[in-house]
């Protein structure tokens, strides 16, 4: 599958995609100056060089990242592109040396087959507070924690 890093100039096609899921409350809408300041963070799924799938890596702390912003284009889902960016980002979470990565989710149902669990939302460091702030569901919010630790054994498997 064509899951590749991103350059600055996916920053438009990125906010397009997620701010169109954005308006459906399946993710947070993201501003494009949020976008360039994290653009290093972020995979992304081409077909006929458009952009129809992305998700970002977020690093929190030493040895703490989160998976944010999986969208796939509504036409195109279905197709396993959604698992091809989180293995993409569990790659990379390996290969940084992270030991704990977590998530926000509606859906923990398609995050529990990449060893995700769901934890209280209270367990999550204060850091990333912050985000949660500045949400328009705060403090009403309806998302799931979850979180997936690597061990030794997971270090070598995507799944």
């Amino acid at each position: 599958m064509p899951i590749r890093k991103t350059n600055i100039l996916d920053a438009k096609a990125i906010q397009s995609l997620i701010n169109e899921s954005g308006k459906a409350q399946e993710v947070l809408p993201r501003s494009i100056n949020d976008i360039y300041e994290h653009i290093r963070d972020f995979f992304v799924f081409s077909k006929n060089k458009k952009i129809i799938g992305c998700c970002a890596l977020h690093i929190a702390w030493e040895d703490l990242a989160e998976i944010r912003s999986l969208v796939v284009k509504s036409g195109s889902r279905g197709n396993g592109i959604g698992r091809e960016l989180i293995v993409a980002c569990l790659k990379e979470a390996r290969e940084l040396k992270i030991k704990k990565l977590f998530l926000l989710t509606g859906k923990p149902d398609f995050f529990r087959k990449f060893g995700f669990y769901e934890i209280e939302k209270s367990l999550l460091p204060h850091k990333i507070w912050s985000d949660c702030t500045s949400c328009v569901l705060f403090p009403d919010c309806n998302e799931i924690a979850m979180i997936r630790e690597f061990t030794t054994e997971s270090t070598e498997s995507t799944e």
